[in-house]
């Protein structure tokens, strides 16, 4: 079983080299490890481990909406793929909106290349409202309302 923890600042290192893996890199804008410092101390940025028995398996960054109702998912990264812990850490998420941020909406951004995210999203609700370009690659931006209970 996984839970989510807020991240320390000397965790960022580590975060950073999960990036790096070639299952991962593909699929996320890069990031430098000051970078992620400098979102690290904002006040509307968070960062979670994805945890399990005192190890850390993944991380999330989140940013918090104007609109007070919605959390941006900005990344999930976890280290070992096909176990399941995305999902979880997914399923987690959504408790944290409610419990801890109080917020009933979560939205994303994946590119339309990511067959793995894609098929992740699609089976947890998640629902396409728009779509972008960045780079010359197409972003799809999914959301999901949730509710308590």
């Amino acid at each position: 079983m996984i839970e989510l923890c807020p991240a320390a600042p000397q965790q960022l290192p580590l975060l950073h080299a999960m990036e790096q893996d070639v299952d991962t890199a593909p699929y996320i804008l890069a990031t430098t490890i000051e970078q992620h410092r400098q979102a690290f101390a904002r006040d509307e940025i968070t960062y979670l481990c994805i945890c399990a028995r005192d190890s850390i398996l993944g991380f999330l960054i989140l940013a918090l909406d104007a609109d007070d109702e919605s959390i941006e998912l900005r990344r999930i990264v976890v280290a070992n793929k096909g176990q399941g812990i995305g999902r979880e850490a997914l399923l987690a998420l959504e408790n944290w909106c409610l419990q801890v941020a109080k917020k009933r909406r979560i939205w994303l951004d994946v590119f339309t290349f990511n067959q793995r995210g894609r098929r992740l999203y699609a089976a947890l609700g998640y629902r396409r409202f728009d779509q972008q370009e960045f780079r010359g690659k197409k972003l799809l931006l999914l959301e999901k309302s949730i509710a308590p209970g």
